[in-house]
């Protein structure tokens, strides 16, 4: 299966998730990914050519395997708004040989727990990350995703247009944390706090 499009979404720091999926199933939501384990591999030419052209070539296993790129982000929109091909592949360790006889190499690869929702005409991801918890809103337009923020009562003015390696690269700078990859491991017993890189909580504004 391949899918090219507009990936459209904004990410909300949430301090209550099993609240946040108690409003989702209130309000009709479905549930189209229980929580499941996911493992990422960023790649890149050693020199770095796709991270210093703001693009990403992504393989993920969840509960499938997708070989994903991404295209830079519009500045100008409110959201994070950027170019995706996707295809899923049979093999992930196969697609990293390929990828690698061609001259990309892993960059860093991350880990995360995602349960997925369909609310509507947009996709609502509840994710758990070495870090934290947040949701991410996916939707055809800005207007769409504002409307399912306001919905599930998250504060639309803490969204962030971050991707969650951008967030790891500022918390490893501002907290000089060493560890080359994304793992849940690897937070075990570090000091950092998402507040002070301004990511506040949107879950906290209101009752939801």
């Amino acid at each position: 299966m391949t899918s090219n499009k507009l990936e459209q979404e904004a990410k909300f720091r949430i301090r209550q998730p099993e609240r946040l999926a108690a409003r989702l199933n209130a309000l009709g939501a479905v549930c189209t990914q229980e929580r499941t384990f996911e493992l990422n591999l960023r790649f890149d030419t050693p020199d770095g050519r796709l991270s210093a052209a703001y693009q990403v070539l992504r393989l993920r296993q969840d509960q499938r395997s997708r070989l994903t790129f991404k295209g830079p982000s519009d500045p100008n929109s409110a959201v994070s708004a950027r170019e995706e091909i996707e295809v899923e592949v049979s093999d992930l360790r196969t697609t990293q040989a390929i990828l690698e006889a061609l001259g990309y190499q892993v960059s860093v690869s991350y880990e995360k727990y995602r349960a997925a929702y369909q609310l509507g005409d947009v996709e609502v991801s509840l994710d758990e990350m070495p870090f934290g918890n947040f949701s991410e809103i996916e939707g055809p337009d800005e207007k769409r995703i504002h409307a399912a923020a306001k919905q599930l009562g998250l504060n639309w003015e803490t969204r962030s247009k971050l991707s969650y390696l951008a967030i790891f690269d500022i918390l490893k700078e501002t907290f000089r944390l060493e560890m080359p990859n994304l793992t849940f491991a690897a937070f075990i017993g570090q000091a950092y706090s998402l507040d002070e890189i301004g990511l506040l909580p949107s879950d906290e504004v209101y009752d939801i």
